[in-house]
């Protein structure tokens, strides 16, 4: 039998018409002389109805199918009696005068339904059933739909797809390389790339001009909800452009993948935002702005308190800032609030000051400290009866920290998100560096390879401090996701030179892993910039996915393990000896 067409597309136009379709039982309902069977594949469900006294032999295929068997059918399309309104197909069904099995299953380790209750490692264990589920075939879709329109939209605006290598030279960007060891050359090793970012810059001084790919990206550091080791950028770059020309382009391939994938009309052009007044605001370089609640600095108005943490704080040259929680003061008890406390520990707060405002005054920890100030507090936070305030003192990026993730966790808590709106806005004017505790050093705030805003050039001179340079870069945030981020690129050698020096590069050291980088701006590389979107979390914000995980087909779990086929395992001493390897302890396997 050939496939007339999928069984989640037959429709009432085909009435009395003679279909085929194949495809997985979803569900199977004996009632004696008729056998009713649920049949779905990728595009959904079509009822079949099996007739003892019509159709002997199709009815003894119903009646030995069970779930998750594959089965052939041919039949008449006919009206339902009842109409089921929960499925596209439900106002017809498929009156069977043929069927066959084509393949049999194992009873299925879970419910093939969307709200299965099942281990997320057991659904990846089993990936490929746990991708029959409705929602999550849904979610394929809605990516396959989304590179469609990002290939079709940049090959109307003359960009040139090109690939770039996914094997290349170690040249760390911040996170670990993956490592690949070489056959050929013992001693020497193949990176995967973390982005194409150098090749990109290559291919402007090729005169590509403009150049897009969806492309692979790896980088060996810990896990979350929204990484994965493997990932998948749309990355963009283009020759002699403004960052407000490579702005505009990605808001256009943004507005029309809104409209054309998920059916919503975005207003362009999205509103800017600077980094600084992210980080004040908002407490992130991500700023959620579907809600208030917004940080508010009270450092002038408690410089004088008797309360010596926010006095000494503030003399010390540092912050006190604030939250103010509508209507919080009934929603949250002390023990609620000693558990943000301890939380935010993590961010280097020493503690959570809180007040709840009352007719008499404020009422909390430090209420005594604060009640000759509370008119002025009140009216500089626009603090009302009933509401609760947070106040976290220390340094810049303590109080950020901190009162960020107050801000957000709080919100959700009290449901003051509007999880329907989709919030675009760009940030701008990023500090060219940034010190990172943890390699205790510093580093690109995007990467070395990023121009400085023209006017603190003069930053990168000896004796200056390059560390108060501002980049022209820029990240795409999406209800508080960086989804994107780019920049212009430096084409000068010589800025490129003292951009390496700040960040600790000796002469020596920058030659021995950008060389071939160096010599490409020796050689005429046009001004350029471009941007790059993580395809991976766009999707999962559209889709409203719980996880980056539920929208790749085969991701890592938590512990970057892939537990389908159990990757990454040993190999043996024959492929070992090949490579010149030696692994002298026995490996862990992954769990």
């Amino acid at each position: 039998m050939k496939r007339t067409n999928y069984a989640g597309r037959t429709s009432e136009e085909q009435i009395g018409q003679e279909v085929v379709v194949k495809g997985w039982v979803a569900k199977r309902r004996n009632l004696g002389g008729l056998i009713f069977i649920d049949l779905w594949d990728r595009e959904g469900i079509v009822q079949l109805v099996f007739n003892e006294e019509e159709d002997q032999a199709a009815f003894e295929v119903a009646n030995q199918a069970r779930n998750q068997y594959i089965l052939e059918a041919r039949g008449l399309v006919r009206a339902r009696a009842e109409v089921n309104p929960d499925i596209a197909t439900g106002k017809i069904e498929i009156e069977v005068k043929e069927a066959k099995i084509l393949a049999k299953s194992q009873t299925p380790p879970f419910e093939v339904q969307d709200d299965v209750d099942a281990s997320e490692d057991l659904r990846l264990k089993y990936r490929y059933v746990d991708l029959r589920r409705p929602k999550m075939m849904n979610y394929l879709k809605l990516r396959s739909k989304v590179t469609s329109i990002v290939h079709n939209y940049f090959d109307n605006k003359d960009f040139l797809d090109v690939e770039t290598p996914e094997l290349t030279r170690s040249t760390p960007e911040g996170a670990r390389d993956y490592i690949v060891p070489s056959r050929v050359y013992p001693g020497h090793f193949y990176a995967l790339p973390q982005s194409p970012q150098l090749f990109k810059q290559l291919l402007m001084a090729a005169g590509v001009d403009k150049y897009y790919q969806i492309a692979k990206c790896f980088r060996d550091e810990d896990l979350r909800g929204d990484r994965q080791p493997e990932f998948t950028q749309i990355d963009t770059e283009m020759s002699f452009a403004e960052p407000e020309e490579i702005q505009a382009m990605a808001e256009g391939l943004i507005k029309r993948v809104m409209k054309e994938a998920v059916g919503v009309d975005v207003p362009t052009p999205f509103p800017r935002m600077e980094w600084q007044e992210a980080m004040d605001k908002y407490g992130s370089d991500k700023p959620d702005t579907r809600f208030e609640m917004l940080i508010q600095d009270v450092s002038d108005l408690v410089k004088d308190s008797s309360f010596k943490v926010f006095s000494a704080t503030v003399a010390d040259g540092n912050f006190v800032r604030a939250i103010v929680v509508p209507g919080g003061a009934d929603k949250y008890s002390r023990k609620d609030i000693t558990k943000k406390e301890d939380y935010i520990k993590r961010y280097g707060a020493k503690g959570l000051a809180w007040v709840k405002v009352t007719e008499k005054g404020y009422n909390g920890p430090v209420a005594k400290f604060l009640n000759d100030d509370a008119n002025a507090l009140n009216e500089h936070l626009s603090a009302k009866v009933g509401d609760l305030v947070l106040f976290v003192a220390g340094s810049f990026h303590v109080v950020c920290d901190s009162l960020g993730y107050l801000r957000e966790s709080i919100a959700k808590e009290l449901d003051l998100i509007d999880e329907n709106k989709f919030n675009y806005l760009w940030v701008i004017n990023w500090p060219m560096f940034e010190y990172d505790e943890g390699f205790g050093k510093w580093i690109a705030a995007h990467h070395p390879f990023t121009m400085l805003n023209e006017d603190d050039l003069e930053y990168l001179e000896e004796g200056e401090d390059p560390h108060q340079a501002h980049a022209q870069s820029y990240d795409i945030v999406l209800n508080g996701n960086e989804i994107g981020g780019g920049s212009i690129r430096i084409h000068d050698p010589e800025v490129q030179e003292k951009v390496f020096k700040a960040l600790g590069y000796t002469k020596e050291a920058a030659q021995a892993r950008f060389g071939f980088l160096i010599k490409a701006l020796e050689n005429g590389m046009p001004p350029e910039g471009g941007m790059a979107f993580g395809l991976d979390r766009w999707v999962m914000l559209l889709a409203h996915a719980d996880s980056i995980r539920d929208v790749i087909a085969f991701p890592k779990n938590s512990k970057a393990v892939e537990p389908l086929t159990a990757a990454p395992g040993t190999v043996d001493d024959e492929q070992l000896e090949v490579l010149h390897l030696n692994v002298e302890e026995a490996p862990k396997e992954a769990e």
